[in-house]
């Protein structure tokens, strides 16, 4: 026991040294990936061993599905790149260049030339060091490349002159023999044949990442130009990064966006619930039975959420976004730079005679109708940012007028502790990795409000962590089974707990009886082996638990 406490403890100063570092150089405005600094932030990494970058410590096998994890989150063409820029909203998306943006994180990226990408931070300091744990993961994996590349004489192999001219077929468009370019391709990754051939299958899949031979010979190729030529990468940040970080800038624009909408459509002095949630499960409970009757009939919400989440079902999504944008919905692009799209929902033009079954509706007349406020998913500490700026009065010609908001719901995914994946967790306190700051609360949600819906259901403290991505089973193997009894780990509930608290307790910008509910469902189970992050997305298994908590959130604003 003793021996896994200390290799818990020293993990958390493994993570602490990493973001110790990152904020150094964050403030230094440069470093080199493989200088002292750089070097620094990789030895770090291999010591803490995260799981969802699986194999990272293993000096010969490349780690495919971190790989594939990190290339669906960075900008397409990135491993081709040798300087890497990050920088605030500068006016690059008004120029000419075409933007990048990732398959899974919703950012504005930019590629100069063949050598130099722009990459746009908008969601503040939790965006900038998971960008750079990216980062520092794609640089360990490039030199592992580097190195099976090379005989012990330091000369390329053959599987490397061979892998470049596959390369230049590919870009050509001409065939190339797959099997034997997956059994050159696995020399150079420390890999199995199968393992090799099954990881190429999954990049050629995915939209918006390269495949797996452009991506292990870029890599390569640049690990090999600094090594031998002394032509370093670097990875710097704008001055105008640096000043805007911390600011609240983006979340106050996003934040006066909304508030301008409510009152130009007389909402503002209506009973608000703001809820955090994905941009389509409320839309779809409220408004598809009543869009698409025929197609809907006699189902229930679950199956109709099936259904609508199914690619192929493109024309009956847009069909139920086109009736609920005729019927009280309104959407709110984000031109802030948070990324946050946010909905506004006016349910007085809600035929209640049209929802599901599921959704409970209170008939009193003579109270003011709900609005909800629906905010897609925030990102680590802009969860403040943005709370604390939405929960702020408006400003009114001079006036300031607060807003008559009733409850704050958030529906968020995590990582789970004591389950499985699609569990549902209501925690009662939030507690923020590596400080000693805590967050109990009193939730609204119950566990019992969610047992006999098909989905097991756990109770208890979250753990608020610096980046999901820097987890590994020590760290969390001691949340769960120390005194602070953990059921599960995510990056927003203590950043917008501090916000709702300072708002409610100390500001009085809102009502102090301010009902607050969170529930959040497993994406993930990190100390289950094939059940990070890494190994993909919950699919329609995620589709129960997400409208569940839906529907909870639902029927304690409606009823």
């Amino acid at each position: 026991m003793h021996q896994k406490y200390s290799r818990a403890r020293e993990s958390r100063a493994a993570i602490q040294k990493l973001h110790v570092s990152m904020r150094h150089l964050f403030i230094r405005g440069n470093y080199k990936p493989l200088g002292v600094s750089g070097e620094s932030m990789m030895e770090s990494m291999l010591s803490l061993r995260p799981e969802i970058y699986g194999s990272i410590a293993d000096a010969e096998r490349v780690e495919l599905d971190g790989l594939l994890y990190i290339f669906q989150r960075l900008p397409m063409g990135i491993e081709e790149c040798r300087f890497i820029n990050l920088i605030s909203r500068e006016g690059l998306e008004n120029s000419q260049i075409p933007p990048i943006i990732p398959a899974k994180r919703r950012r504005n990226c930019f590629r100069l030339d063949k050598e130099q990408m722009m990459i746009e931070m908008t969601r503040g300091r939790s965006d900038i060091y998971d960008v750079l744990t990216h980062l520092t993961f794609m640089y360990v994996e490039s030199e592992k490349i580097r190195n099976n590349a090379m005989d012990y004489k330091g000369r390329l192999k053959r599987e490397w002159e061979l892998l470049k001219e596959i390369i230049v077929k590919d870009q050509q468009n001409k065939p190339f023999n797959k099997e034997r370019a997956y059994s050159y391709l696995s020399t150079l990754l420390g890999r199995t044949y199968d393992e090799t051939a099954e990881a190429a299958e999954k990049f050629g899949s995915e939209k918006g990442v390269n495949s797996l031979f452009e991506i292990v010979y870029h890599l390569g190729r640049n690990s090999m130009n600094e090594f031998f030529d002394k032509k370093d990468r670097e990875i710097t940040f704008s001055s105008a990064l640096r000043e805007k970080v911390g600011h609240h800038i983006y979340g106050e624009l996003w934040a006066t966006n909304i508030k301008n909408m409510l009152v130009k459509h007389h909402l503002d002095k209506r009973p608000i619930h703001i809820v955090s949630s994905n941009p389509h499960s409320v839309m779809n409970s409220l408004y598809a039975k009543a869009a698409a009757e025929k197609e809907f009939k006699n189902m229930n919400l679950e199956d109709i959420a099936i259904e609508l989440s199914k690619e192929k079902n493109g024309k009956l999504r847009s069909k139920v976004k086109a009736y609920a944008l005729k019927n009280g919905m309104l959407e709110i692009d984000d031109i802030s730079g948070t990324n946050i799209v946010v909905q506004i929902i006016d349910t007085n033009k809600i035929n209640p005679t049209k929802l599901p079954s599921e959704i409970r509706w209170n008939p009193n007349e003579k109270e003011a109708k709900p609005v909800i406020l629906i905010m897609d998913y925030a990102f680590g500490e802009q969860a403040f940012e943005t709370m604390d700026e939405l929960l702020k009065p408006i400003e009114l010609n001079e006036d300031k007028q607060k807003m008559n908001i009733h409850s704050v719901s958030i529906m968020g995914k995590a990582g789970i502790l004591t389950g499985g994946k699609g569990d549902i967790m209501i925690p009662d306190a939030h507690i923020f990795e590596g400080t000693a700051d805590n967050y109990p609360f009193t939730n609204d949600f119950s566990k019992d409000q969610f047992e006999g819906r098909g989905v097991d259901v756990y109770e208890g403290s979250m753990i608020t962590v610096l980046g999901t991505s820097l987890q590994n089973r020590d760290i969390l193997r001691y949340f769960a089974r120390s005194s602070w009894s953990a059921i599960g780990l995510e990056m927003e509930g203590a950043h917008y707990q501090k916000a709702i608290q300072a708002a409610s307790r100390i500001r009085h910008n809102v009502s102090p009886d301010l009902k607050v509910r969170y529930a959040y469902y497993a994406s993930d189970n990190p100390l289950e082996s094939g059940q990070t992050l890494a190994s993909g997305s919950l699919g329609i298994s995620g589709v129960r638990p997400t409208y569940v908590i839906t529907e909870a959130i639902l029927n304690k604003i409606l009823e």
